[in-house]
């Protein structure tokens, strides 16, 4: 009896520890995760578009003035930097009190180039509206234009009905479709540029006298203090009562560049830090954890085969690769799983084949994402005498019985 009530409590025992050990290691995964208060998020690889982390990335939500970068990319599109610009009274006349404005003046005259800054920099809505004038005539044409680039993009989550992102129930997008945008504008160089200024300065015009601006995004600003974040390149900020603190930014270390969204974070008890803290402990998971990794180099030698009817000198072929094969992984993945690529070869190859032809490729599955190369010929590979007369054989019998077919039609 005694031993019974040892042996049970031996595997309650056994069993506690198990599950000790099971809680200790959900909580270790989970402290790989990064904090974020945001109520949605996303981290993308700006190269390949490759998601790295997400929170609630597809849930609809409100932009605030990250809307912005579309503003700002459709007009570089559209527009020519060194257009002189009247800012027209429809354009400025409209913006509620409240909104972050650059104080433009009707008939004030500045460069396209002036306005986009202010746009991107102070986050003006006066600026925004004035590009959307410039652009397409009034606000709502300019709205339509985002919205065709939206499908164009891909973008079928997202809404606009506004130039800088002033709140209304139908200008909505998501995290994911942030990222996806940000991904299209940062490929343009003056857009980088725009996004990168820590401050701009519009000189005197004819309506006001000089004024400069410091850049909302305090991850570009060594001044920020813990906001500042040392490998930020391009962002930008976002915020009304409804969609609350909104960014969207991008960083690169090591020219490894990433893109980070956070939308909706709300101040609150129950938070700590800020849409920057968010972001920049976002962007760390993301250099901390994921790495690009080539898995076989441009000119490297996979094997070499043997090609039947080939001749003795050139039958045998070094399989080359044409491309590296590289991708952005997970450190763990790597370090937990031996990856393995398989060669497919050419299975309708006839010769002769020339040095440098495509026969076949190298494929790498990667964490359940494919990747190949070509493979090319090392060198000709020669038929064989006997199979070169076969060729010469084949090719006689096919020009008499076309002669035969020609001579019949004659006689007909």
């Amino acid at each position: 009896m005694l031993f019974k009530r040892l042996k049970v409590f031996s595997m309650f025992i056994v069993i506690f520890i198990i599950s000790i050990i099971s809680f200790a290691n959900v909580s270790f995964a989970d402290n790989d995760l990064p904090t974020v208060y945001s109520t949605s998020a996303i981290l993308i690889d700006s190269a390949s578009g490759k998601m790295l982390y997400g929170k609630n990335e597809e849930e609809r939500m409100y932009p605030a003035s990250i809307t912005k970068i579309m503003t700002a990319i459709l007009t570089i599109e559209n527009g020519n930097l060194n257009d002189v610009v009247t800012v027209p009274y429809d354009a400025i006349s409209t913006i509620p009190a409240g909104y972050s404005i650059a104080d433009l003046k009707t008939n004030e005259k500045l460069t396209v180039n002036q306005l986009l800054q202010v746009l991107m920099v102070h986050s003006a809505n006066d600026a925004a509206n004035v590009l959307a004038f410039y652009i397409s005539g009034s606000i709502e044409s300019f709205a339509d234009l985002m919205n065709e680039k939206c499908q164009e993009l891909g973008l079928l989550s997202t809404h606009f009905t506004n130039p800088s992102g002033m709140h209304n129930e139908n200008h909505y997008t998501t995290a994911k479709d942030i990222a996806v945008l940000m991904k299209y504008c940062m490929q343009n160089v003056t857009f980088r540029r725009l996004a990168g200024l820590t401050s701009c300065t519009i000189p005197e015009t004819n309506e006001s006298s000089s004024r400069t601006f410091a850049n909302t995004n305090h991850l570009l600003l060594s001044t920020a203090g813990n906001d500042y974040y040392e490998y930020a390149i391009a962002g930008k900020t976002g915020f009304t009562t409804e969609a609350g603190n909104c960014l969207v930014s991008a960083s690169s270390k090591d020219n490894f560049e990433l893109i980070c969204v956070v939308l909706g974070f709300y101040p609150s008890s129950e938070t700590s830090g800020n849409k920057f803290i968010d972001s920049k402990n976002i962007f760390e998971y993301g250099y901390n954890n994921f790495e690009e990794k080539t898995f076989i180099e441009q000119g490297s030698t996979v094997s070499s085969i043997d090609i039947p009817n080939a001749t003795e000198e050139t039958k045998s072929v070094d399989l080359v690769v044409q491309d590296d094969v590289s991708a952005l992984v997970n450190k763990t993945f790597i370090e937990n799983n031996e990856v393995t690529p398989k060669v497919q070869l050419d299975e309708n190859l006839t010769l002769p084949i020339s040095q440098g032809q495509v026969i076949g490729k190298i494929v790498y599955n990667i964490d359940r994402t494919e990747y190949s190369s070509n493979l090319l010929a090392s060198h000709s590979v020669i038929p064989s005498n006997s199979t070169a007369l076969i060729f010469e054989i084949l090719a006689l019998v096919i020009i008499l019985l076309i002669l035969f077919k020609l001579l019949l039609h004659k006689r007909r």
